[in-house]
C-alpha cells in the first residue's frame, strides 16, 4: 500500500513537496515512481527512482524543476517541485515495482491513491 502527501494549490512560480510512503513494506527494495495524469490524458511518467543505485529518471518537460529523491530510513519517495506552472495541474500517484525504471504504468506493480497538485497561472 502506498500513499502520497503533499498536493495542494498553488500558484505559478510556487513550489510542493510530494512525498511517498510504504504501509506495511520497505521501499528501499522498490524502484519508485511518480505518475501524472491530467483530466482527458493518459497517466504519464514524470520522474521515477532505481532502487538499486538510485539512479533518476526525469521525463523532458519537468527537467531543472522537479527532483525525484528516496529516504530508505523513511522508506519515503519524494517529488520535489519548483517552478511550478499551469500545465502541472494533475492527479499525481506513485508506483513501485521490483525491477526498474519503466515508462508504463504497466511496468508497476502498485499504486497509490493519488493527491491532487492545481497550479493557478
Amino acid at each position: 500500500q502506498l500513499v502520497e502527501s503533499g498536493g495542494g494549490l498553488v500558484q505559478a512560480g510556487g513550489s510542493l513537496r510530494l512525498s511517498c510512503e510504504a504501509s506495511g513494506r520497505t521501499l528501499s527494495t522498490y524502484t519508485v515512481g511518480w505518475f501524472r495524469q491530467a483530466p482527458g490524458k493518459d497517466r504519464e511518467l514524470v520522474a521515477a527512482i532505481k532502487w538499486s543505485d538510485s539512479t533518476t529518471y526525469h521525463t523532458d518537460s519537468v527537467k531543472g524543476r522537479f527532483t525525484i529523491a528516496r529516504d530508505n530510513a523513511r522508506s519515503t519517495v519524494y517529488l520535489q517541485m519548483n517552478s511550478l506552472k499551469a500545465e502541472d495541474t494533475a492527479v499525481y500517484y506513485c508506483a513501485a515495482n521490483r525491477f526498474g525504471v519503466v515508462t508504463s504504468t504497466s511496468g508497476y506493480d502498485h499504486w497509490g491513491q493519488g493527491t491532487q497538485v492545481t497550479v493557478s497561472s
